[in-house]
């Protein structure tokens, strides 16, 4: 299988960076073809401009390749810290740009966007996993766990992949190397039940 891995953290001695590392070493052990994207390392431009709304655009190279590379996926692996219940921008830049119309999704014909589009991505399975240094009670109670609904319901599910899972750890700010190890090796398992070994 083909999975993207998407990273957006700006620190790479982060802990999302040693998230994207053991998945992307827990992939490549079981023989899957990986993609691996880190958004800030490739200087990506999170603007969108007019000109790219059109389904037919021409794109930028850059956001040309992101898009045949997510549009190409088996899978998706998304990394990125809890910032004010929402990803850094650069994430959000990346699906404004990428998950666009005729890549990830599309309306009917006669539908002007009014309707329920009909998602393209050819990939089944989607992990997301966040950072945070918000107890997981209070992100549940006060702020209603916005990044779950932003992937699972309005992103993801929106462009076809049904198939979704993900995980939150913190906090960070309190945590020791024993448990960040045992965070890592949650991610190890996680990729390996949801993309496993192919036969």
């Amino acid at each position: 299988m083909t999975i993207l891995l998407v990273l957006a953290h700006p620190n790479e001695q982060s802990f999302n960076y040693a998230i994207a590392d053991t998945a992307r070493r827990t992939l490549e052990d079981l023989d899957h073809q990986v993609i691996f994207r880190d958004l800030y390392c490739d200087g990506f431009d999170p603007l969108l401009w007019q000109d790219e709304f059109p389904t037919k655009a021409p794109l930028p190279p850059l956001v040309e390749e992101y898009c045949t590379e997510l549009a190409a996926a088996d899978g998706l692996i998304i990394v990125h810290p809890n910032w004010w219940g929402m990803p850094p921008a650069i994430m959000k830049g990346w699906v404004d740009r990428v998950f666009r119309p005729g890549v990830a999704y599309e309306f009917l014909e006669g539908d002007k966007g009014e309707g329920i589009p009909l998602g393209l991505l050819k990939a089944q399975s989607a992990l997301v996993f966040n950072t945070c240094n918000t107890p997981a009670e209070r992100e549940q109670e006060v702020f209603g766990d916005p990044l779950e609904r932003l992937w699972q319901v309005c992103i993801l599910d929106f462009c076809g992949i049904k198939d979704f899972e993900r995980r939150m750890f913190g906090m960070m700010v309190l945590s020791d190397a024993e448990q960040r190890q045992g965070w890592l090796d949650e991610v190890a398992r996680m990729v390996a039940r949801r993309f496993p070994a192919q036969e």
